[in-house]
């Protein structure tokens, strides 16, 4: 069961590892992104990071799109984490079950803009967003699950 799909450049850390496993009840997250796939340091630290008793997985978004469409995430309570907007719209693209996003925070840029404490968007950014939210995927900013969500593109 799809619980979370989070929107986060700093991927696992301690806001995800352990305020969202907790408060969603998780029991497997599946962080999907390119280049985190092929960087052994990188994917050192993030098992590093991971809550204990919680699974694991790290794949490219396409292999990450094949595995949710197979059916063979449905067993698990899972939050999906990605780095960036553009992979949460491909994600979103490949899985049509997908119907929310979490934006936590996106990186800081020269030609962005903030829309929130943590959340930085480019005009392509907004252009994908944009696309989500007329394919009816609700989009919004919330940092910890006790803060009240913000609607995206009332910030856009």
């Amino acid at each position: 069961m799809l619980k979370l799909v989070r929107v986060d450049h700093r991927l696992l850390h301690g806001q995800v590892a352990f305020k969202w496993t907790r408060s969603l009840g998780t029991d497997c997250i599946l962080i999907a992104n390119d280049g985190v796939a092929k960087d052994e340091l990188r994917k050192a630290a993030l098992r590093m990071a991971k809550p204990e008793g919680i699974k694991m997985v790290i794949k490219n978004v396409e292999d990450s799109i094949a595995a949710l469409n197979s059916g063979a995430t449905d067993k698990y309570k899972l939050m999906i984490i990605v780095e960036t907007i553009e992979d949460a719209y491909r994600l979103c693209e490949g899985v049509p079950v997908i119907k929310k996003i979490n934006l936590g925070g996106t990186r800081v840029g020269d030609e962005k803009k903030q829309i929130s404490l943590a959340v930085f968007v480019s005009e392509k950014d907004c252009d994908l967003l944009r696309k989500m939210n007329d394919r009816g995927i609700v989009m919004e900013i919330q940092m910890v699950p006790n803060d009240t969500p913000q609607n995206v593109m009332d910030l856009i």
